[in-house]
């Protein structure tokens, strides 16, 4: 019994331990995801967002090509943790082609993270549904383990970078247009200084 109560206070303090200190997963200033109250879609304030952990990888198609967050600075950005095991994630990629197809006019970059996949299946699920936009291929979680505190088991998330590559928006679950819409257009709006 003693050592049942041991192993249960161990594992509710191993969580904080990873996060915690000058080895964590990303700077203290960048963002870390918090759900108020469980919330599932949150909108934060210029004065309140925080940086993006830097986030790179070799390409979901052509893994010789490596694609970085950073090579969008200036843009807003819809940023897609999906998977091709995912079935949400096929509905939602119709919603997200068309934000990418509409995004160029509308200031608007897509960029997916495709996590704890099999590289070929991804490559597959991109080519078959045409998405028009590079996904980072995370077969590991690593890439997205520097988004801190996001429920990775909940994929699809969306996640609305703003011009300055701080988190406007995070959607957890399948995304509609009149999701993202709301959100994207506030952000675009902005003056980025």
């Amino acid at each position: 019994m003693l050592l049942g109560r041991i192993l249960l206070v161990v594992a509710l303090l191993a969580p904080a331990a990873c996060s915690t200190g000058r080895d964590a997963v990303g700077p203290p200033d960048t963002f870390e995801f918090v759900s108020p109250g469980g919330q599932t879609n949150l909108f934060y304030e210029p004065a309140q967002r925080k940086r993006v952990a830097e986030l790179a990888g070799p390409d979901v198609v052509d893994p010789s090509r490596r694609i970085a967050l950073s090579d969008y600075a200036g843009k807003v950005v819809v940023l897609t943790l999906w998977g091709a095991w995912c079935p949400p994630c096929r509905s939602e990629a119709h919603t997200l082609k068309a934000i990418a197809a509409r995004g160029k006019s509308e200031g608007v970059e897509v960029l997916g993270l495709d996590v704890r996949d099999n590289r070929q299946y991804a490559a597959d699920f991109v080519r078959g549904f045409q998405l028009g936009y590079s996904s980072i291929f995370d077969d590991s979680g690593r890439i997205a383990l520097r988004l801190r505190g996001l429920p990775l088991a909940a994929v699809p998330i969306s996640l609305i970078i703003d011009k300055r590559q701080r988190v406007a928006a995070v959607h957890i679950g399948e995304a509609l247009e009149a999701d993202l819409h709301p959100a994207l257009d506030r952000v675009r709006a902005e003056n980025p200084s």
